[in-house]
This record gives C-alpha cells, structure tokens and sequence, in this order.
C-alpha cells in the first residue's frame, strides 16, 4: 500500500543554476545534495512541508536523466510513493499487470530502496516506490 508522496523528481540540465532558481521560489535552500552512481544522477533535496522536491542531472550522457531530457526537456521526471514494504508492494502492482522496471528494490538517493513502473502502464507518469533503507 501507498502511504503517501514521497517526493517529485524534476530532470534539470543545470544542478546548481537550478538549486538558485528553487531556492528562489520556495524561499529556502536546498537541505541535502547526493551523487547515485547507478543511475547516472546527481541529486539535490528541497524539503517543502511533509513533501520534497527532487532535482536529477546526468553525471553522463547514458543516464536515464540524460535520456530524458534529450526527448522531453526539463521537466517533472517521476513522482515517487512511500511505502510501508516495498518488496510486497512489488509484487502486488506486477500481480496487478504494472511492468517493473527492476525486478529487486535497489539504492536509490536518501537512504531508500527503490523500484521505478514502467510509464507506459501508468498514463505515462513514471512512478518510483520508496521504502526507507534499515
């Protein structure tokens, strides 16, 4: 089960011109910047009440990031949901016809676990699940 929004992440081409622009508009800065090699991404965190803001950009050009802002632009990459046990949340959206993109929960940014659904089976929002990592 999904126990709320975790977080939304934006793809930006530029990390710190970005961090400006988001400190501008929430009127704090960023709290918390991190490097996820096996997603090719570095991270920057944004606390906005109970919800945070994700900002990605591509440490190369192969990174799923990269990718995306090659075909979309910048812009709002995945919305992400807490969950309580992501390995049978898993299995009941893949029960359920949802198309993982990984078979295993793997690190992600901010200490969690995580496991990304294939846009297409989700009217084209990719969506991440989030357990915190024990």
């Amino acid at each position: 089960m999904m126990l709320k929004i975790e977080h939304i992440g934006i793809a930006v081409k530029d990390l710190n011109n970005s961090n400006e622009l988001f400190k501008k508009l929430f009127g704090q800065a960023h709290y918390k910047t991190e490097e996820v090699q096996s997603e090719g991404v570095n991270t920057s965190f944004f606390q906005i009440g109970e919800n945070k803001i994700e900002l990605l950009v591509a440490t190369n050009p192969d990174s799923p990031i990269a990718k995306f802002i090659e075909k979309k632009g910048e812009g709002i990459h995945h919305i992400a949901f807490d969950v309580a046990d992501i390995r049978a949340e898993m299995k009941r959206l893949e029960s359920e016809g949802f198309v993982l993109l990984n078979q295993e929960p793997k690190a992600g940014a901010d200490n969690k676990l995580v496991c990304f659904l294939h846009p297409k089976g989700t009217n084209g929002v990719l969506i991440e699940l989030c357990q915190e990592n024990k």
